[in-house]
């Protein structure tokens, strides 16, 4: 998966981030009452300041103990009021940003799940790890500080600067004077911290991809003396990360220290000219402290939204990354009219079948039209590139024809839904996933819920369950990651009981024996020609001995379907078939 240099504009994607609010609005709107009253709490300090120094300097008679204390009780009240505030910011808030981003990782995996083989063929693990973890949990904190710190900021803003223009409108007007020109600078560094953020994410994911890569090829690492190699492969990772994150840093360092100058200059101005207004006359002693607490605000506000900034483009850039996959179309889909498909006899049909990968303009399958009978054991033999596994993955619709059409049953695939016919196709495949659990948990895979029984029963009939007895736990053992703690032909079984379990009429066989040693071979062997009883199957064969009993063999290559019959047949006819089998048998 490249990264994208596309840039999604920022209205386009809070446009697409909003509708997760939608089921906390409630605690949304709860939450930004605290933030409205934390930030009322605050104003009101100035205003006390003023009125207390107004009479001190006015009316001293007028400042008794009795109002002295009345309007700190008063303020002590505002102060629980904000405590109270900020609890329910920091805790509810929190809480509501986290099942935000833990909907948006739902309906991001909700979308992986649908799309098909030829977006994984081009996408890195590590990088959708990181997608789907790292860069979600920044949503986290921007879902639940932007509309707080937003809101906080207007409210800041708009109501120190209405009561300053009362107080001295010219003042005023010449520190809101400067605001434009800081969010010009603003803008300036915004755009490249985003960029800069992205270019990170974007290499922690390669940082993940290739650990991910390395660690699951430990053993060829080590059988290979090979860790220096690894290294040097991490390292020059780690350099490009650190020079991103250089980069990153000295954007906000750049970014700060320009908010700062103008800071300094909003300050500076109102001591300056404040300080000139009072000499004047222009405004009293009461005024200009007020001015200057209430400018305080506002700065500190300002500095708010720009140390939230970062967090804000932290944000942006993780969801970003989430619309980039959110935006990949699926190239298989379901017809809108899509039939279920059921009490399936297992006839299959190729109708001018041609195939080629989106990548790759030429034709892997051409033309091929072949019909094959519930029951009947179909067997393809041929060179590598041939066309073979390519055939065996239209079936279940793991890609799409080019041209033509396969039907099941009479049914056409591509109006059939993906569910049903994939849930009556099985598959055995030369490279058999164990997923990290127990036995139990690798074979019910196969019917999610099945009971021991069901699951011992199919474990039988794959002449697997003598093995599995044996281990420490039985059905109950660990398999480790991938599977590593059984041997290649313990896994082969197993996927084979996983299929067992499934029960379907179609079955696919995809070089199941061969990477196998001889002995598991042959037991192997005898699950697959138990499993393929009664069942329409297609066998992808490497060692053509294990295929003589088909009903009948296809010699796919490059000029499409060569050869076709049996094995006596072919063997007669002393064509291409009969030079593979005794090439193999010689080499045997």
């Amino acid at each position: 998966m490249q990264q994208s240099n596309r840039t999604m504009k920022t209205s386009t994607l809070i446009a697409r981030f909003l509708p997760y609010f939608k089921k906390y609005i409630p605690v949304l709107v709860l939450d930004l009452f605290c933030a409205a009253m934390t930030t009322i709490c605050e104003l009101v300090l100035p205003l006390i300041v003023r009125n207390i120094t107004t009479f001190a300097t006015t009316d001293m008679a007028s400042l008794t103990v009795e109002y002295v204390l009345r309007v700190g009780m008063i303020y002590i009240v505002l102060r629980i009021i904000d405590a109270m505030a900020i609890f329910y910011m920091q805790s509810r808030g929190h809480i509501m940003g986290t099942r935000i981003e833990s909907d948006m990782r739902r309906d991001l995996f909700a979308h992986l799940q649908k799309l098909g083989f030829a977006y994984y063929s081009n996408a890195k693990v590590g990088q959708i790890m990181a997608r789907i973890t790292s860069d979600l949990f920044e949503v986290t904190e921007f879902a639940h500080h932007c509309p707080e710190e937003f809101f906080i900021a207007a409210i800041k803003i708009t109501v120190p600067f209405i009561i300053l223009v009362g107080i001295n409108p010219i003042l005023t007007l010449l520190i809101f004077a400067i605001l434009p020109i800081m969010l010009i600078f603003t803008r300036f560094f915004n755009k490249r911290m985003r960029s800069a953020f992205k270019e990170s994410r974007h290499i922690v994911g390669e940082i993940n991809s290739q650990v991910e890569d390395s660690l699951l090829g430990i053993r060829v690492v080590k059988s290979f003396a090979n860790e220096h190699v690894e290294m040097e492969k991490f390292e020059k990772g780690n350099i490009d990360f650190v020079r991103v994150k250089r980069k990153t840093y000295i954007l906000m360092g750049g970014f700060g220290t320009t908010t700062r100058v103008f800071d300094g200059l909003m300050y500076i101005m109102v001591v300056v000219v404040g300080a000139l207004f009072l000499i004047n006359g222009t405004i009293t002693a009461p005024d200009y402290m007020a001015y200057l607490l209430y400018v305080s605000t506002l700065l500190t506000s300002i500095r708010r939204i720009v140390e939230f900034t970062e967090q804000f483009q932290r944000g942006m850039t993780g969801i970003e990354r989430f619309c980039e996959i959110m935006d990949e179309e699926p190239d298989i889909k379901d017809a809108p009219d899509a039939a279920e498909l059921a009490n399936v006899r297992g006839d299959v049909t190729f109708e001018n079948v041609s195939f080629h990968y989106s990548d790759d303009e030429k034709s892997v399958l051409c033309d091929i039209n072949l019909q094959v009978k519930a029951g009947e054991r179909i067997a393809l033999v041929g060179p590598s590139g041939g066309g073979k596994t390519t055939l065996s993955n239209l079936i279940p619709r793991f890609y799409d024809v080019t041209s033509g059409r396969i039907l099941i049953d009479g049914q056409d695939i591509t109006r059939l839904t993906q569910r049903s016919l994939r849930e009556s196709i099985g598959m055995v495949q030369q490279d058999v996933y164990m997923f990290s659990g127990s036995i139990m948990e690798n074979i019910s895979y196969g019917m999610p819920g099945a009971t021991l029984e069901l699951v011992t029963t199919a474990a039988k009939q794959a002449g697997a369950h003598d093995f599995i007895m044996e281990l420490p736990n039985g059905y109950d053992t660990f398999v480790g990651e991938r599977g590593v703690k059984l041997s290649g032909g313990q896994k082969q079984r197993i996927s084979i009981a996983r299929v067992f379990l499934k029960n379907p009429p179609i079955l696919i066989l995809d070089e199941a024996t061969s990477a196998l040693d001889n002995e598991s071979e042959r037991l192997v062997q005898k699950s697959l020609e138990e499993l393929s009883v009664g069942r329409t199957t297609f066998t992808i064969a490497h060692r053509l001995t294990t295929i003589r009993n088909a009903t009948t063999i296809l010699v796919l290559t490059e000029n499409g379907i060569e050869e076709s019959g049996s094995h006596k047949e072919l063997m007669k006819k002393g064509g291409k078939y009969c030079q593979l089998y005794q090439m193999y048998t010689e080499e045997a």
